[in-house]
């Protein structure tokens, strides 16, 4: 067989590279890319938190359920399968791109005929028209996921990094312009329409071009089951990751549900935008190691260090000095969303280490293992959603702790034996870390008791201060190979 996707174009005019370098490569672009692109959309985000209020986050929150499982649907998986193939021709690709188009133009059309109910599920009329708008998105998804796989397959991560800025201009200008014109929720409903387009347009022309659909769906057998397997593991994701809002948004009003929504998206942010490129490139990577006896057991640990290294401090300093950061970030109309921060934060380092599992079982032709540990989430999560949220937000926010300590430990158990890691090589992999991070915070505590009464720039500005010398320090003297984890994923080696 012919790989039709092994060579990049104008590869043949550069000298080889080892795989070691193509995949540090590929690090420095996807994530520095997405570093670039995410201040475009924070400092945007920001800016529109301050102009819109909590209850257009609320109402654009219970549009996201129904998104977010359409997205689990939407046949990314497929693109997966054409990374991790050993062998790859033009028909494989050209059917793939017919079941993407398939399964997307399927998932618009239902959107648009449930969103009636779904508006009278949370009592808001407005949620219904929301909806059938973004059903648009549809029409962008089978490119996206198609040029994203083939561009993955050979670790050509550059194009894909220039795309995504300069979507995530198209995105951000199109939030702030369009709250600046006071359309309120509808800005946030227009911005993802105009990112996933210029995606779309952009990462087709990286790619080469859209090839010619096959609908011809015999022989793309392998590639179906294990796109199916990725989406049931993503259909149960959507259950228990959406069980908050989805519970939740029928019980407490709008500004509620807006508040703990904006406070998940503050404590994810490293999670849900900083992993997901890295999982990306570390998929592809897997893939092609997965040959290699204990190499990808190797590089899932030095993943694990450079990733809790940066996403530590992160979770603990928003625990320790969530008012300030929340009064400086968000504005004072969002103080009542300080505590919900500091609560959720103590529960991402868990839910960060589960999120790290799945990509290294997919690329080795494991990908029930993460459907198994979805399945098992989408009947703890809802459970302990609904018992939680009884008490109130609080309970409901403070409840994941647990929930997220218990599916890591159920999935690292599935996970880590496919993987070549023990329990013990994984805490250790994190532990320096997580040591580094909570020293960090108990200074940070005690140092914002002991501070006289600040305007909270200038609070948050002191905090940070203390806390990054105490971690930087720390690390320094206690945990140095953590510093060369992260160094190694984009330090340069001379060659050979």
């Amino acid at each position: 067989m012919v790989d039709a996707t092994n060579h990049a174009p104008g590869a043949g005019n550069r000298p080889p590279e080892s795989l070691s370098a193509r995949i540090r490569r590929a690090v420095l672009w996807r994530s520095g890319s997405q570093v670039i692109a995410q201040i475009v959309q924070w400092g945007a985000t920001f800016l529109v938190i301050r102009i819109l209020t909590p209850a257009d986050y609320g109402l654009f929150a219970m549009t996201q359920v129904v998104l977010m499982l359409a997205a689990m649907l939407n046949g990314m998986g497929l693109a997966n399968a054409l990374v991790r193939a050993p062998d790859l021709r033009r028909e494989d690709i050209a059917r793939v791109f017919g079941m993407l188009i398939v399964a997307n133009l399927t998932l618009g059309a239902m959107q648009v005929a449930v969103a009636p109910l779904v508006a009278a599920y949370y009592r808001e009329p407005r949620v219904a028209d929301i909806l059938r708008v973004q059903s648009l998105l549809y029409l962008a998804n089978p490119l996206i996921a198609l040029a994203q796989g083939q561009l993955a397959r050979t670790l050509e991560f550059a194009r894909q990094a220039r795309v995504n800025i300069l979507a995530a201009l198209a995105g951000a200008g199109t939030a702030l312009t369009g709250a600046l014109l006071g359309w309120g929720v509808w800005a946030l409903v227009a911005a993802p329409i105009a990112l996933f387009g210029a995606r779309a347009i952009g990462l087709t022309i990286a790619a080469g071009g859209v090839p010619r659909p096959s609908f011809a769906f015999r022989g793309a057998g392998a590639f179906a089951r294990y796109g199916g397997l990725v989406a049931a593991g993503q259909f149960f994701a959507f259950v228990w990751s959406q069980a908050d809002v989805a519970i939740a948004g029928r019980i407490v009003d709008a500004r509620t549900l807006g508040l703990y929504a904006t406070a998940l998206f503050l404590v994810q942010i490293v999670v849900s935008k900083v992993v997901p490129p890295l999982n990306e490139v570390a998929f592809a990577a897997y893939a092609r190691l997965q040959g290699t006896p204990g190499a990808v057991g190797r590089a899932f640990l030095t993943l694990v260090r450079a990733v809790m290294v940066v996403a530590m401090p992160f979770y603990m300093g928003l625990a320790s000095a969530a008012e300030p950061i929340v009064l400086t970030a968000l504005g004072p109309h969002w103080h009542d969303a300080a505590p919900i921060v500091a609560l959720l934060a103590l529960s991402m380092p868990a839910y960060t280490l589960y999120v790290l599992l799945g990509p290294a079982c997919d690329a080795l032709g494991r990908p029930g293992i993460a459907t198994a540990n979805a399945a098992a989430a989408a009947v703890i999560a809802p459970l302990a959603v609904i018992v939680s949220v009884q008490w109130g937000i609080m309970a409901l926010a403070g409840s994941w702790i647990g929930t997220f300590a218990l599916l890591l430990a159920i999935g690292a158990r599935r996970a880590l034996p496919v993987i070549g890691v023990s329990a013990g090589q994984l805490a250790r992999a994190a532990a320096p870390a997580v040591g580094a991070s909570v020293a960090m915070a108990t200074v940070v505590v005690l140092v914002d008791r002991a501070l006289p009464p600040l305007a909270a720039p200038a609070r948050l500005g002191m905090l940070v201060a203390a806390g990054g010398a105490v971690y930087a320090g720390w690390l320094l003297v206690f945990a140095r190979e953590s510093i060369t984890a992260l160094l190694s994923l984009v330090r340069p080696r001379p060659a050979g």
